[in-house]
C-alpha cells in the first residue's frame, strides 16, 4: 500500500473539489433493480495540497458530498516549483502506470482525464503527463497522487543529506 506525506487540515485552508468520475451501480434483487452511485472526488487548494475520496450513495449529490468529506480526511503535501513539478516521476497503482515530467512555462497541463483533475487541483500549471496501462479512474487518481507524493524539492534533499542546496545541484 502507498505511503503518503499526510497533512493535518486546518480551517484556514480553502479546498476546491473536483469530480473525477461517477459510476452507476445496479444491484439486482428479487424485487427488481436498485440503483446507487459512486463518485471519486479530488480536493486541493491549488498550492501543493491534494486529497482524494470515494463516496457511495443512492443519489449523485449525496455521493459527491461523501466523496468530498472522505477526500478532506486524506490530504497530501506536494512540492511545486514555479508552476511545475521538481523532477520526472513514475508510479504504479494496480494496473495504472503514470509518468509525470516537468514542463517549461506556458506549456499547460498536458494530461488526460483523471490525471488532469489531480494535477490541476494540486496547483500544477505546466506539466507533461502520460498514463500507461489501465485507464480506470480510481487507480489513475491513486497512481498520480502516489507519484506526486514521492517528489522531493532541492531544499528537502539538501536537508536530508545535510549539505547545501548548491552541492545538490553540482552533483
Amino acid at each position: 500500500m502507498a505511503v503518503y506525506n499526510r497533512v493535518k487540515i486546518t480551517n484556514d485552508i480553502e479546498l476546491k473539489d473536483r469530480l473525477v468520475a461517477i459510476n452507476r451501480v445496479t444491484k439486482v434483487t428479487k424485487g427488481g433493480r436498485t440503483f446507487s452511485f459512486s463518485a471519486i472526488v479530488v480536493v486541493g487548494n491549488e498550492d501543493g495540497i491534494i486529497g482524494w475520496g470515494l463516496g457511495k450513495a443512492g443519489e449523485v449529490t449525496a455521493a459527491i458530498a461523501k466523496g468530498v468529506e472522505a477526500a478532506k480526511k486524506n490530504l497530501t503535501k506536494v512540492p511545486i516549483l514555479k508552476g511545475t513539478v521538481p523532477h520526472e516521476q513514475e508510479a504504479k497503482f494496480g494496473g495504472a502506470k503514470v509518468f509525470i515530467k516537468p514542463a517549461s512555462q506556458g506549456t499547460g497541463v498536458v494530461a488526460g482525464g483523471a490525471m488532469r483533475a489531480v494535477l490541476e487541483s494540486v496547483g500544477v500549471t505546466d506539466v507533461l503527463a502520460k498514463s500507461k496501462g489501465s485507464s480506470n479512474p480510481h487507480n489513475l487518481v491513486k497512481a498520480t497522487i502516489l507519484a506526486l507524493s514521492e517528489m522531493r524539492d532541492a531544499r528537502t534533499v539538501a536537508q536530508n543529506r545535510g549539505v547545501s542546496i548548491e552541492k545538490v545541484f553540482r552533483g
